[in-house]
């Protein structure tokens, strides 16, 4: 693609992505963001997965609230799955990032109202279960939260999905681990990178949806397991 249109900034962020997943490294994904603004601001707006991603890797909570901040009305898709995150609920997770705690259970709350809705609409839609099921874990409701975690994979099992079945199985292993059950998160997340789509190295290794889980020996052994050989 960048052979053929090589100042398309769209596919330049999308490289540089790409290398983030693989190799587990934020930096030429910040050299090619920061290169961009340099160059050609106005096209920031088109690449702001690839900006929230680096600027969550990073901690950076006030770079991650421009990012998305430029979303606009669209939800932002961080990664391949067909789970558009919402907007409430990230600013959640930002706020949690940024160790304010009132913040994020105000914007967990928010959120919830929010996707509650859209589960009534969808009932047997997985992915608003899973992303619903994330929302209750960020406010500490654990049974509910597993409850729609699990819903969600039986709604949309790896046999009918082979795309995003797998993403169901890795958010109820994120839920697993914002509720603080470490073995099943592990359990969880160890079946679904088995499969294509599966969270990739760089996700793992420096997205803050994973650190409830950073230091524990199994997680580490499958951070390991996806590294570059």
């Amino acid at each position: 693609m960048l052979a053929i249109v090589p100042d398309d900034v769209e596919s330049k962020a999308e490289r540089a992505v790409v290398e983030f997943n693989w190799q587990g490294d934020s930096r030429p994904l910040r050299q090619t963001i920061d290169s961009i603004q340099a160059t050609n601001p106005a096209a920031m707006s088109k690449i702001a997965d690839a900006r929230l991603i680096c600027a969550l890797a990073e901690r950076d909570a006030d770079a991650a609230k421009n990012a998305l901040a430029a979303f606009g009305e669209n939800k932002p898709h961080l990664t391949t799955d067909n789970v558009p995150l919402t907007r409430l609920l990230l600013e959640g997770v930002i706020a949690r990032m940024a160790r304010d705690d009132d913040k994020a259970q105000s914007a967990f709350t928010a959120a919830r109202a929010e996707q509650e809705k859209t589960v009534q609409a969808q009932p047997n839609y997985g992915p608003a279960l899973c992303v619903l099921g994330l929302i209750d874990a960020g406010l500490g409701r654990k049974e509910e939260a597993l409850r729609e975690g699990r819903r969600a994979v039986e709604l949309l099992p790896v046999e009918k999905d082979a795309i995003n079945g797998p993403a169901m199985m890795k958010y109820l292993a994120m839920i697993a681990a914002w509720v603080g059950d470490k073995d099943f998160a592990c359990e969880q997340l160890a079946k679904a990178v088995r499969f294509p789509n599966s969270p990739s190295y760089g996700q793992l290794k420096l997205l803050p949806f994973w650190d409830p889980l950073r230091g524990d020996p199994r997680f580490e052994k499958i951070v390991a397991s996806l590294a570059p050989k």
